[in-house]
């Protein structure tokens, strides 16, 4: 028990700060083994290079301050290059970006009013919506699907392999359950009955004993999935839920997070909006693009490590589809999750008019 605090003490860490260092050569050829599902970005195709140099008499500022509320981890990853952009005045927005660590923050920044724009799970964007009347709209899709399926055993190869198996896994009541619930009964396994599913409270716990050898089988989101097989050279990214959700449903999308503003910002300040739809469109494509440079600025606005972004980066699908395709996207996932559990997304699925289709 002792062993498994201090790896979840070190993992805690590694996220928190800007270390793991030493877990990169021992774990090299482990870590670029991971599979690595593709990143689309629907724009813009390229992003500026090299990183900006300042430009103190740039762009005059729009009259208002748009104000973002940026998630740790994947999600924020994709933001880093816009913040980078707006300390060298390279954008016309006038920007305060705010990090946080979990979604109930963003929730609580766009209800009081502190955030104009924030990152959100697609479900929980779809209760705020529920719960407030509308007083939220999605605006895009910045990250499809990033769980993997986490293998010590060496057994798993498909998702028939889970067969009889204990899989751990966070997100009880979330996505992550209804994801991996839809894809086991989408193969002919029934939770519960053909394989057990056991839920840890949060990542690092899970992380942790993975690490420690104490579980063989665990479902976790990037950057963890990287920092577990950096970390236990017998640990593999086996399977990736973003490609057998689209083996179970080809052209849809495994959405795991969006884009939402607050109504009356959007109302009022659409000019603003789309020109944070187009900054946040270079920023993803440069995450995809140039993930050396890219995890540097990452670190450094604290959202991931270096060290572990660099890797994370390419299995994180990073992405930037909006309008009438970020609406059909987002509304069949929703449709899954209602099926599942009505109240994952707020009871009702959301109208047409929780989408900002431009």
């Amino acid at each position: 028990m002792q062993r498994v605090k201090l790896t979840a003490m070190l993992i805690a860490a590694a996220i928190g700060a800007s270390l793991f260092a030493g877990c990169l050569g021992n774990n090299q050829q482990n870590a670029d083994s991971e599979p690595t599902p593709p990143n689309p970005v629907t724009a813009p195709a390229a992003a500026p290079e090299p990183l900006p140099q300042g430009n103190p008499d740039g762009p005059p500022r729009t009259p208002d301050r748009v104000r973002v509320g940026v998630l740790r981890g994947p999600t924020g990853m994709g933001m880093a290059y816009l913040m980078d952009m707006h300390e060298n005045h390279l954008t016309a927005n006038d920007y305060t970006f705010t990090i946080g660590g979990a979604p109930e923050e963003m929730t609580a920044g766009l209800i009081s009013g502190e955030f104009d724009i924030a990152m959100l799970p697609p479900n929980l964007a779809s209760v705020l919506y529920n719960r407030t009347d509308g007083e939220v709209k999605a605006l895009s899709i910045n990250t499809f699907g990033s769980l993997f399926i986490l293998d010590a055993t060496g057994e798993i190869a498909s998702v028939e392999d889970l067969r009889g198996k204990t899989i751990n896994a966070t997100g009880q009541g979330s996505v992550p359950q209804y994801t991996l619930e839809h894809i086991l009964r989408g193969n002919g396994i029934e939770p519960g009955v053909d394989v057990d599913i056991v839920y840890n409270t949060e990542h690092t716990e899970l992380a942790s004993l993975m690490v420690a050898g104490d579980i063989k089988i665990g479902l976790l989101p990037q950057p963890f999935v990287t920092i577990v097989t950096m970390q236990n050279n017998d640990i593999s990214a086996a399977l990736s839920l973003t490609d057998e959700w689209e083996r179970l449903r080809p052209g849809s999308g495994f959405v795991q997070g969006v884009i939402v503003a607050r109504t009356e910002f959007l109302e009022r300040s659409t000019d603003a909006v789309e020109l944070f739809l187009s900054d946040y469109g270079v920023s993803a494509a440069f995450a995809n693009l140039n993930p050396e440079e890219a995890s540097l600025l990452i670190e450094r606005f604290d959202i991931v490590p270096a060290a572990v972004a660099r890797r994370a980066i390419p299995g994180s699908n990073l992405v930037h589809i909006y309008g009438e395709e970020m609406r059909l996207l987002t509304e069949a996932f929703l449709q899954v999750l209602f099926e599942a559990n009505p109240q994952s997304v707020g009871g009702v699925m959301p109208g047409e008019d929780f989408y900002f289709v431009g």
